[in-house]
């Protein structure tokens, strides 16, 4: 009974030991989250990133009009008010941030439809070498519970053409959950120019005009948890082709600015 006691003591203070050594290398980690008018959601994102260990969270609000703000104030998080309007405003506008820390960078959205138990398998595969880690619901092991078949369509089209005339290998693109290491935000950044939901488009194509290295790894996309999404697949479908062809047609401007 002796030897059991010990064993199960041992036990406890290993995993707490082990618990301690993941919350520390957590910290290392920052996580972004754009949001707007997600009150019925920020806190149950921050409290499940929290248990996991990250603490360091920054809520960009696009001026929402319900407790957003309050409510991630609440929960720990820091908020910075956007300047703009849309997506790709407030992710350009947290890169380019002075409070932005970390090893790793993590983006993920306030809606609850990006699990944060997914998070160490993004920063494990920074860990590998590469410079920025994209979700992929079409890899194997990655499902969305939220995919239409207009978006599912419009997602393959889009995956296709960026494939071809960037020689890329991606599986998604209009995904929102990401991972990058800070010296690659320092050099995507001043590229960056989208307002909205065709950022994530953008990231990923001026990260191949910029050589750096980007791995996928699946993920699990879930419905909202509350509300109606900002995201309309026809508009936003638009606004990705146009953001496409743009770069298609400036494909050599990055590359000739930094040399």
């Amino acid at each position: 009974m002796v030897a059991h006691l010990h064993r199960a003591t041992h036990s406890k203070n290993s995993f707490s030991h082990t618990r301690r050594l993941n919350r520390a290398c957590n910290s290392d980690v920052m996580v972004i989250i754009p949001a707007l008018n997600e009150e019925k959601n920020i806190a149950t994102v921050i409290q499940e990133l929290n248990q996991m260990g990250y603490d360091n969270i920054l809520v960009i609000d696009g001026n929402s009009t319900d407790r957003t703000v309050e409510v991630a104030k609440e929960f720990g998080a820091n908020i910075i008010a956007q300047n703009g309007s849309g997506k790709g405003d407030a992710l350009r506008q947290a890169f380019n941030h002075d409070g932005l820390d970390g090893k790793a960078i993590v983006m993920m959205d306030a809606d609850g439809s990006m699990d944060p138990k997914e998070i160490p398998l993004f920063i494990e595969a920074l860990d590998s070498g590469v410079d920025l880690v994209k979700g992929s619901r079409f890899l194997r092991y990655g499902h969305s519970e939220d995919m239409t078949l207009i978006r599912w369509i419009g997602n393959r089209f889009f995956v296709s053409l960026v494939n071809l005339f960037w020689s890329a290998n991606y599986t998604d693109l209009c995904y929102g959950f990401g991972a990058f290491k800070k010296d690659a935000i320092k050099k995507l950044h001043p590229y960056l120019k989208s307002t909205n939901f065709e950022v994530e488009t953008e990231i990923f194509i001026k990260a191949k005009k910029l050589g750096l290295v980007v791995t996928e790894v699946p993920s699990i996309e879930f419905r909202r948890r509350h509300g109606k999404s900002n995201l309309s697949a026809f508009r936003d479908g638009f606004r990705i082709l146009k953001t496409i062809i743009e770069e298609l047609v400036s494909r050599r401007s990055i590359k000739l600015h930094h040399r």
